[in-house]
């Protein structure tokens, strides 16, 4: 199973904010969206960071005070660790667990194809695990 496989069956919609909105806005529009990362995108469309719940709470414990204040493009991860849409599922696990991260952004051709995050990852492993198992079962019975 690869990414493409995930985003063909959670859909590609990512959520987006600018790097000049505050903290702010950005817990508005995670908690409004029930998701758990933005992308940061600049006013040419070119995706410069990702912020997630993570950072946001890093800042708030760092400078509570400031929240309302404190721009996005302060606080995003700016090294961007992405995938592709042909990375096997396997591979994917391993490189989010060793980042430690819970998203990843799935680019092709500099464009942005995708977000998912590593709940997206173990559903599809433990969904391609079943359906191993299943086969081997039925398999076992016409024996």
């Amino acid at each position: 199973m690869q990414i493409r496989d995930i985003l063909r069956s959670k859909g590609v919609e990512v959520m987006t904010i600018r790097p000049e909105a505050t903290i702010h806005d950005a817990m508005t529009m995670l908690v409004h969206h029930r998701i758990g990362s933005l992308m940061v995108i600049d006013e040419r469309g070119k995706i410069v960071g990702i912020i997630t719940e993570r950072d946001i709470l890093r800042e708030c414990a760092a400078r509570s005070e400031q929240v309302k204040e404190t721009r996005v493009q302060e606080v995003m991860t700016r090294n961007l660790i992405i995938g592709v849409p042909d990375d096997e599922i396997g591979y994917v696990m391993w490189i989010m667990t060793q980042n430690r991260i819970r998203h990843l952004p799935v680019m092709a051709n500099e464009k942005l194809e995708g977000l998912i995050s590593i709940g997206d990852v173990v559903k599809a492993q433990l969904e391609e695990s079943e359906f191993e198992n299943r086969y081997l079962k039925d398999y076992i019975q016409r024996q």
